[in-house]
């Protein structure tokens, strides 16, 4: 009995030793077999829009260039433009022949946010999260979609959605119910299979009913709702892969169903804050602001001795809107080049040539050629003109900011012609037409003295240059400062002067020779 404890005590341990040393080895052989993968994270969130496509496929080719295998778009927006929404989709699909594209909803992916999602090879929703509601509206409150209009926006982002659920296996039925009010899906279950499918309402006809059980049917989108989702609901109708409550839970998901392992924390790639910048630049409601205060500028710099603040800021406002819309894509290097030229002209005719003509008259029509293009994302060699409807989107966007621009600079300018003058320590800052005295009534710029009721300038007045004339400047009359042009030369502060021609609001002097230097 004891010898037989003996051995028993002997092979048993033998026995154990073995038997570990064999799941070891297999447990290594499946570690070996499990591919390791690296992931990446791209944040995708507030309003969808060039900027954010242009920042996505920054951060998106940093991680191919890393040889990620998994790009996780984090998704947490309400919607924006159509015409963005769908350049990204084409981009995630281009995408997805490289690495693997999920989309990660972690709060809401509305109308735009829906349609960059489903374009994604997987959604995994986060819990609460929700998904679709994706009908087209206008910008403008005052305007609708209604007939015609609205089943032909309708119809190319239907179309939109139907390339995703073709290209990602999401039930094409319930893509479209996202956009159309009147599409009425049902779920059916198919006989042979076991499965649920949905089909719209118009379909059920040609089913047939050895196939799917068409009896039970039940009905998932009614006729006059769109189909929006939360969490549980996404994952039960085969839109969503996964619920769960975390990254972690994300990860895990796609590693058990993958049969892959993720190589360390995946990499978070969120956007700059010059890309914000941008972004924040292009939207309506700051360009309307831009182009207010840039015009405002203008008139103030014009309307005032000198070039000081106000002018400085209409320039850094044009520098801004001009930026932005180059970075952002909307603005090419010929609607640059043409809207320098019309600043350009505009600077000539108004400090060198007299009264306002041809150089003016071009300066204009540049600056508002090379404006309006920049509203349109065309290359150079092409029209800057909407040919489709999401082209006509963009445009429309720029449009409505631009055209708040222009009635807040008339408001403001209104105001400013009104009560500026009549603010004391103000008035100074503004020009008054005075009369002037050759061969009748003429008008010119100047600046009067507050305490002075009225002044007047004619030819053969002496004054004094208050600032350099190269060779357009200012000098002094008596009590007045008036905008003059100097003949053939340049001259300096100090100079004394006298006015040998008034004509319109062009007034010329000329250097009075010391005479003691005759």
């Amino acid at each position: 009995m004891k010898s037989q404890l003996r051995k028993i005590a002997i092979v048993l341990p033998c026995l154990v030793l073995l038997l570990g040393a064999v799941m070891a080895e297999e447990l290594n052989n499946a570690a070996a077999d499990t591919p390791s993968v690296k992931a990446a994270v791209i944040i995708c969130e507030g309003m969808i829009d060039n900027g954010l496509h242009k920042s996505i496929e920054r951060r998106t080719e940093i991680a191919l260039d890393e040889e990620v295998e998994y790009l996780i778009y984090e998704i947490q927006t309400y919607g924006g433009l159509v015409s963005a929404a769908d350049v990204i989709s084409k981009y995630f699909l281009d995408v997805g022949k490289e690495a693997h594209t999920v989309a990660y909803i972690t709060t809401e992916a509305i109308s735009a946010g829906a349609m960059i999602s489903v374009h994604c090879q997987d959604i995994i929703m986060l819990e609460n999260s929700t998904i679709g509601d994706c009908a087209p509206v206008v910008l403008v409150p005052s305007q609708k979609l209604e007939g015609v209009e609205r089943e032909k926006t309708e119809s190319f982002i239907r179309s939109i959605f139907d390339r995703a659920a073709n290209a990602n296996s999401y039930p094409r039925a319930l893509l479209r119910a996202m956009v159309t009010m009147q599409i009425e899906v049902y779920r059916v279950k198919n006989i042979q299979t076991g499965e649920d499918e949905f089909f719209e309402s118009i379909e059920l006809s040609n089913k047939d009913p050895n196939i799917y059980d068409l009896n039970n049917k039940e009905i998932v989108v009614e006729s006059d709702k769109l189909l929006t989702l939360i969490a549980p609901d996404a994952l039960e109708y085969g839109i969503s892969r996964a619920v769960v409550k975390d990254l972690g839970g994300a990860l895990d998901f796609l590693a058990k169903r993958d049969g892959v392992t993720f190589a360390g924390e995946p990499r978070v790639l969120e956007t700059t804050w010059s890309e914000e910048m941008v972004r924040w630049l292009n939207s309506p409601a700051v360009v309307a602001v831009l182009v207010m205060l840039a015009m405002l500028g203008v008139y103030i710099e014009l309307s005032t001795p000198g070039v000081g603040l106000p002018g400085l800021v209409a320039v850094v406002c044009l520098a801004m809107i001009i930026g932005s819309k180059y970075l952002w894509g909307l603005a090419n290097w010929v609607e640059v080049t043409l809207f320098a030229i019309g600043i350009v002209l505009l600077i000539v005719e108004v400090f060198v040539l007299p009264g306002f003509g041809v150089a003016g008259v071009f300066g204009i029509i540049c600056i508002l050629l090379g404006l309006f293009s920049m509203l349109v994302e065309n290359p150079p060699d092409k029209l800057p003109w909407p040919e489709t409807l999401l082209d006509w989107q963009v445009f429309m966007n720029g449009m409505l900011g631009l055209s708040f621009g222009i009635v807040g600079f008339i408001v403001f300018a209104w105001l400013f012609a009104k009560y500026l003058p009549k603010i004391q320590f103000l008035s100074g800052l503004v020009l008054v037409p005075i009369a002037a005295k050759q061969r009748g009534e003429m008008r010119v710029s100047m600046t009067i003295l507050p305490e002075s009721k009225t002044a007047s300038v004619e030819v053969g007045d002496i004054g004094e240059v208050t600032s350099t004339l190269r060779p357009t400047g200012k000098a002094r009359f008596g009590d007045a400062v008036v905008d003059v042009v100097a003949t053939a030369e340049f001259l300096d502060e100090g100079t004394k002067v006298e006015i040998t021609e008034v004509r319109g609001n062009r007034v010329v002097v000329k250097r009075i020779e010391d005479e003691s230097e005759e």
